[in-house]
């Protein structure tokens, strides 16, 4: 059993977030939900307890058997399921506002977010490009760096949720170098010394200048700076065959440069286990690595797998000293 204390936003309330928490949480050992606490409403867990058929119970206080819930006001009625909406929006704005504050007070060890719906999120006002960007400016960080994790495959984002045209813009030498930094860190907290490939931006690494020059002019530049202080790193490599090769073992975390490049073969090989993991952040955060699913919402068909891997990365990181990775 873990001892970590984790806290779990619910996500859109309009999602399927509170239906793969109630599942996950039912799914779990009856002694390890003492250490979790569910940000977010007591109602839309109870809605969300009776479509799924499971049996949990629900405090705002500790309870004998009850998972304690830290209660976010809404400002208004719980919004309908399946519909996108800014009441909704804000309320999944709520709710990560007050994990930050329970994870930089020390209150909980980490944070795992349920899916957020980003329309909604800006119908409420709330401008940010999801979790990530959120996260940022929430604690205060010049940026952070989105890893998705799954158990042969691992690619750390350059940039994320961005058009294709501003993410060659940012592919800089400097960001590249920090982006490789952010991974290869992390994985020394987690223990190990990571081999590290950074896919090309161009077709074939741009083929000597045929299809482009970002690769060398930028991407080889930030391999060697960051060979210069010892990380194990190679590349650019053309990013048809990267994937392939760390999926077969050759590399522990790939260096994606725009979101599609390296979400696409993670949803391919691990869909429903791969979590997204915020890194250069002074708290720890994991999240699902799927959407809020508004087609299914209410309907309790959600599949808690992903939920149950984002826990278990989740236990994984906070029980890592932070000072490891120095």
């Amino acid at each position: 059993m873990s001892t970590s204390r984790v806290a779990v936003t619910l996500g859109d309330p309009s999602g399927v977030g509170p239906e793969v928490i109630v599942k996950a949480l039912a799914a779990l050992p009856d002694s390890d939900r003492s250490n979790f606490i569910v940000v977010g409403n007591v109602e839309a867990l109870e809605r969300a307890n009776k479509v799924t058929g499971t049996s949990l119970r629900f405090s705002v206080l500790p309870s004998a058997g009850a998972i304690v819930v830290d209660e976010v006001a809404i400002g208004g009625s719980l919004p309908e399921i399946g519909k996108v909406s800014a009441v909704a929006g804000d309320a999944s704005v709520r709710y990560i506002k007050r994990a930050v504050e329970l994870a930089m007070s020390g209150a909980v060890d980490c944070i795992v977010t349920a899916p957020i719906n980003k329309e909604a999120m800006n119908l409420a006002g709330h401008h940010f490009d999801g979790h990530t960007g959120l996260l940022a400016h929430l604690t205060g960080s010049k940026s952070s760096f989105m890893l998705l994790a799954s158990e042969r495959l691992n690619t750390i984002h350059v940039s994320t949720h961005v058009s294709l045209r501003t993410a060659i813009d940012r592919a800089t030498v400097e960001r590249v170098l920090a982006t490789i930094e952010a991974g290869h860190k992390h994985f020394l907290r987690l223990g190990r010394k990571a081999r590290i490939a950074v896919a090309g931006i161009n077709p074939h690494c741009g083929e000597g200048g045929l299809f482009g020059d970002e690769d060398t002019t930028f991407l080889a530049p930030a391999v060697e700076l960051a060979r210069a202080k010892g990380i194990d790193v190679v590349g650019p490599i053309s990013a048809d065959t990267v994937y392939a090769r760390a999926y077969g073992g050759a590399f522990d975390l790939v260096v994606a440069q725009y979101h599609d490049q390296g979400h696409i073969p993670i949803k391919l090989v691990a869909f429903e286990t791969a979590v997204n993991v915020s890194l250069g952040l002074p708290i720890d955060r994991v999240s699902v690595d799927h959407g809020t699913a508004f087609d299914i919402a209410g309907t309790g068909k959600a599949n808690h797998a992903n939920m149950l891997s984002a826990i278990a990365y989740a236990r994984i990181v906070a029980a890592a000293p932070r000072n490891a990775a120095a």
